[in-house]
């Protein structure tokens, strides 16, 4: 994770076309100025990065079954709860497996494991665009190969 970078997937660990899901493995960093402030003397990873750590993982899901044709941006977050802390040095599994996918939109189904323990879960909604703008797309494609992801004509 480098989390000042919002790039909070370290790998992809599996990908499976056919049952429309992936696993991501995260890795928390020992130290981040993230945790100067969250907590003082209790350093905690953000609730809300975990919902972004299942969203980017839902987003390469996607991504991965629509080849890289669309952008898909988060839109709202449903059903999520967290059930614990997670702490400095945590290893994190994501998964996420697509329920639905139409009319410009796809929705995911995704949660976070630590230890072998579930510490979130959530329902997300994305809207399916064309990317913005040509930088994005590079970026997107070259990360998404970082990772261990294949992008078209790979």
């Amino acid at each position: 994770m480098r989390l000042d970078y919002f790039e909070l997937i370290d790998q992809i660990i599996d990908l499976s076309n056919v049952d429309e899901k992936i696993v991501i493995r995260a890795s928390v960093p020992n130290e981040s100025t993230i945790f100067e402030g969250h907590f003082p003397g209790h350093p905690l990873v953000p609730g809300v990065l975990l919902i972004e750590a299942m969203a980017q993982a839902s987003g390469y899901l996607i991504l991965a079954l629509n080849e890289f044709q669309q952008m898909p941006f988060l839109v709202q977050v449903k059903e999520a709860k967290l059930r614990t802390f997670v702490l400095p040095g945590s290893e994190l599994v994501v998964d996420a497996s697509r329920e639905h996918d139409g009319s410009g939109y796809a929705v995911t189904r995704t949660s976070i494991q630590c230890d072998g323990k579930k510490i979130c879960n959530a329902q997300l909604v994305f809207r399916l665009m064309p990317y913005p703008v040509q930088e994005l797309e590079n970026y997107v494609q070259k990360r998404a190969e970082s990772l261990g992801l294949q992008t078209v004509g790979s």
